[in-house]
């Protein structure tokens, strides 16, 4: 069935991307994908006005607009007024709870039915908020994280018991990938998750004669001010006992 509602916020969208400065696509996420709306929605960096119509009507359908180097808005319906439009920021995925702490959110903004003049609103307000909350929380991720060099891996937990490292080539890059870490492009942290810590344990015994194959050294690593996990998995150097504890963002 045709849905004229649908079809305008894609519209308006397509035309909003192609005037924001830089080069952004967008894409339409309709309703019946709900379970990547829903991953959506927990990525909303807003704590006022979007959040607010959020917890009144909970997102249905959206548009993502996306830069290469990562950064991401969503646009959606409000649903309390027809001519009108919400966009807000997304924060980025790979990133660990405690890179946001004292980073003020970019909250959204509502926009009307012109997105020529959206564009111009996005530009002079969002996107400049936006890009410095982008900025502080990259680098407060990589705050702590030793850069790795072409024959030593340096991993360093985080407070939520990931794992994160900065490889320095392709090499040790596609070993990590192979087994399991996640790469945020945009900051180029390889991220280990620590919700399965024998999963974890597994891929840290498993890169490490992958790695020194290729003449790579690896080493463990706490960031200052944080105790080190109850049991080191082998083969990187042993860390003393000590225990985990959990950092929250919110959004």
């Amino acid at each position: 069935m045709h849905d004229p509602t649908s079809e305008r916020l894609a519209s308006y969208a397509d035309v909003l991307a192609g005037e924001l400065p830089d080069t952004w696509t967008s894409s339409h996420l309709p309703a019946d994908v709900k379970d990547d709306l829903a991953d959506l929605s927990e990525r909303i960096w807003d704590l006022d006005l979007v959040a607010a119509h959020l917890a009144e009507y909970p997102l249905a359908e959206a548009a993502v607009l996306s830069r290469p180097d990562g950064a991401q808005l969503v646009v959606l319906n409000r649903h309390d007024s027809r001519e009108s439009f919400l966009i807000a920021a997304l924060a980025p995925p790979a990133l660990p709870d405690e890179a946001y702490r004292a980073v003020p959110e970019p909250n959204g903004v509502a926009l009307g039915d012109d997105p020529f003049l959206g564009a111009e609103q996005v530009a002079g307000d969002l996107l400049v908020r936006y890009d410095r909350a982008l900025a502080q929380v990259r680098h407060n991720a990589l705050a702590g994280i030793r850069p790795s060099e072409p024959d030593r891996l340096v991993l360093t937990w985080q407070l939520d018991g990931s794992i994160a490292t900065a490889p320095a080539d392709d090499r040790a890059s596609a070993v990590l990938t192979a087994h399991g870490f996640m790469q945020d492009p945009p900051s180029g942290l390889h991220r280990l998750s620590g919700d399965d810590t024998q999963a974890q344990a597994r891929a840290l015994r498993a890169i490490g004669p992958r790695l020194d194959a290729l003449g790579i050294d690896t080493a463990l690593q706490n960031p200052a001010g944080r105790n080190a996990p109850t049991a080191a998995p082998a083969p990187v150097a042993p860390v003393p006992a000590g225990s985990r504890t959990q950092a929250t963002r919110s959004r």
